[in-house]
């Protein structure tokens, strides 16, 4: 793979081919914008202008092994490169899918028929890559620099739902204002044909891009736009909690402030162990959703509000919210596990709970670190945050006994084997006895020992 700045040089070398027949190449789209906002910005998106298909594919056959993303859209790149290279193109809708588009390539368009197609303004304006003129048919710098994200054709614009969900992530990515305008479409517009893909992309731009993921919500929310793909948090709108652990306020504002929290954490590595989260994007879901029980249980008892067991409750909904926009299993199940024990990091800690404790809570997450970092969300998520360096500092020295357990030798099924045991319809809670011994530090010869009589007690 090139570098950025090889498939900056390629860019212009394909520009400069374009030129000498007469024609143009514009950066476009996000690069425009990322490098007016001096935002670091990896993929390169080029416009050639003036050049026909048949032209453009020799110039690109010249230079590079040439691949195309979306031959009839007129969209190619070269291999290696992180560079896409598109020809103007007009579309026109001819259903209420999001494939129903008819797509034309047309490189003579010009830059303003061109630049009309895009969604927002700030994403309308082009740079010359020779020259580095920017191009402004629409206001997008004026706009780029008073923080406002306004689209740029009605028509063009409510021809594609999922830019919904796209002014919404850029609001939270940029901290941007959403015009009342594009505000007022966005809300007339239907979502429901989107397909879960492009949903979840979105969603996950929001959640990893954004230092505050909270506005991509509170913007859906804005325009009435929850229904349809997240009905499982517009339900926590409203739902009381004890004011004395919740002082902010319902379970929407606790889950968005969890949320921002979760985003200080996502992408850190903790210390001394050097670890990540092991799921980024599953971690910020779980923040996401880890209180979705709380909208079926939460009751009055005696004057006082309580949501008995809603991590547990809640899976049922989280499940069904996840399986909405995705089906990647792994990343389910490890939003479910975070979700179901994102409570007992705190609960034990506050406890100064046992080794065998800490360890069975370790044991049974699918990212002990992540696990630790939804903790401290979820007290840093409410008001007054609470105080996370005691419990955190508590977990960290739990977790390092948990590994050096895990790292020592253990009874496995070829133990048990070798010892003369036959695998039959016990062999698996054997296995888990064995496990448990391992959870408490039993060195491998006794709990080897303490496990087969544990078997022949089984069996007899």
């Amino acid at each position: 793979m090139y570098t950025y700045e090889q498939s900056l040089q390629m860019a212009r070398r394909i520009a400069e081919e374009a030129a000498s027949l007469g024609g143009r190449a514009y950066f476009v789209g996000g690069h425009v914008r990322d490098h007016l906002l001096q935002i670091e910005h990896k993929d390169i998106d080029i416009e050639t202008h003036g050049v026909t298909p048949s032209q453009l594919e020799a110039i690109l056959d010249n230079l590079g092994e040439r691949m195309a993303i979306g031959e009839t859209f007129g969209i190619y790149n070269l291999r290696g490169y992180s560079l896409d290279i598109a020809m103007p193109r007009k579309e026109e809708l001819r259903g209420r899918g999001h494939r129903d588009f008819d797509i034309f390539v047309d490189p003579f368009i010009g830059t303003k028929g061109a630049a009309k197609r895009r969604d927002f303004t700030i994403n309308a304006l082009m740079m010359d890559v020779l020259t580095g003129e920017i191009v402004d048919h629409y206001g997008g710098r004026e706009d780029l620099a008073q923080g406002v994200i306004r689209h740029v054709s009605d028509d063009s614009f409510a021809e594609d739902p999922l830019r919904v969900l796209r002014g919404a992530q850029f609001a939270a990515r940029f901290g941007f204002e959403i015009a009342p305008e594009t505000m007022e479409l966005c809300s007339r517009m239907d979502l429901s044909t989107l397909p879960k893909e492009r949903i979840l992309k979105e969603l996950e731009k929001a959640l990893l891009k954004a230092e505050k993921p909270s506005i991509f919500f509170e913007e859906l929310r804005r325009m009435n736009q929850l229904d349809v793909w997240f009905p499982e948090l517009k339900v926590l709108i409203g739902v009381e909690q004890n004011p004395r652990f919740h002082a902010e306020g319902d379970v929407w504002t606790h889950t968005m402030m969890v949320l921002d929290a979760a985003a200080t954490l996502r992408n850190t590595t903790a210390e001394p162990n050097g670890e990540a989260v092991a799921n980024p994007l599953g971690f910020m879901l779980a923040a996401l959703t880890h209180d979705s029980g709380k909208a079926i249980t939460t009751e009055v008892k005696d004057g006082v509000i309580h949501a008995y067991d809603h991590e547990k409750a809640g899976l049922p909904l989280i499940e069904s919210f996840l399986v909405r926009l995705t089906n990647e299993t792994k990343l389910i199940d490890y939003v479910l596990n975070l979700a179901e024990f994102h409570m007992k990091p705190n609960v034990v800690a506050g406890a100064k709970s046992s080794v065998k404790t800490t360890n069975k809570m370790f044991d049974q997450s699918v990212d002990p670190e992540a696990l630790i970092r939804i903790g401290i969300a979820d007290a840093l998520g409410k008001l007054p945050p609470e105080d996370t360096d005691t419990n955190e500092a508590f977990l960290r020295e739990r977790l390092a006994i948990y590994r050096d357990y895990m790292a020592r030798p253990f009874v496995a099924g070829r133990d048990l084997i070798e010892a003369g045991l036959t695998p039959g319809p016990n062999f698996s809670d054997i296995l888990a006895y064995a496990h448990k011994l391992r959870l408490v530090g039993i060195e491998k010869e006794n709990a080897l020992k303490q496990t087969l009589a544990y078997a022949r007690k089984l069996r007899q």
